[in-house]
């Protein structure tokens, strides 16, 4: 399965989402910056806000690819604790390599959010949207990240999926939606005609649309 662009991708897998259209409590958060035209065009399609999901993974020193944990912007954290041990780190050392990603994954939080406050996320259904999955690695860091915020329930929704990763995530999320899981599987884009980056501008774009969507929806009855 080639998909022609994020957007045809985000079109295809937001049909697989009809059951959830008029449930009241969705969000949608595309991880950026791939993620967000997919999650746009879920969001969309649901009328549901959308809103990034910033997590950055922690690596370890001099093997900065193996992650022990993750952050996000809005002071969530996981900790692998078998890596962490493996690793031998320190708490004084896990916390100087917090912080100082911390601050980078803020100041993208700060670029694409333009002074809004994130979107609540403990007790609403979420939707996490990413353009593909490899390894499934940072993805289940980021579900981990995501759990410690108390979602109702967490979705993991993407076009693609390695067949090893979507076994894997599929026993931590409550529910993963896919349209491809091969078991050859090389790079995300090699499943998209066009795999260009996404850049900043396009992704402040899209939320501010998703913005606008939401504002424009007639009220709820009662």
């Amino acid at each position: 399965m080639i998909f022609r662009n994020r957007q045809h991708a985000g079109q295809k897998l937001a049909q697989e989402l009809d059951d959830l259209v008029g449930q009241e409590d969705l969000l949608v958060l595309g991880v950026p910056r791939g993620g967000v035209p997919v999650a746009f065009e879920i969001a969309q399609h649901l009328h549901a806000p959308l809103d990034v999901f910033l997590s950055r993974k922690l690596g370890v020193p001099g093997q900065e690819e193996l992650a022990f944990g993750a952050i996000t912007a809005d002071g969530g954290r996981f900790l692998d604790s078998e890596i962490v041990a493996a690793a031998g780190l320190s708490s004084a050392e896990i916390e100087k390599i917090t912080r100082a990603t911390e601050e980078k994954v803020r100041e993208r939080a700060r670029l694409y959010r333009e002074g809004r406050p994130p979107l609540k996320v403990e007790g609403r259904t979420v939707i996490l949207v990413d353009d593909g999955v490899a390894t499934g690695a940072s993805m289940y860091a980021a579900m981990q990240v995501l759990e410690r915020m108390k979602p109702k329930r967490l979705i993991v929704a993407v076009p693609v999926v390695s067949r090893n990763a979507g076994n894997w995530l599929r026993l931590h999320a409550d529910r993963l939606v896919t349209l491809h899981a091969p078991e050859n599987f090389y790079a995300v884009g090699q499943f998209y005609n066009d795999f260009s980056q996404v850049s900043d501008d396009e992704v402040i774009n899209l939320l501010r649309r998703a913005d606008r969507m939401i504002a424009s929806l007639p009220p709820e009855d009662g």
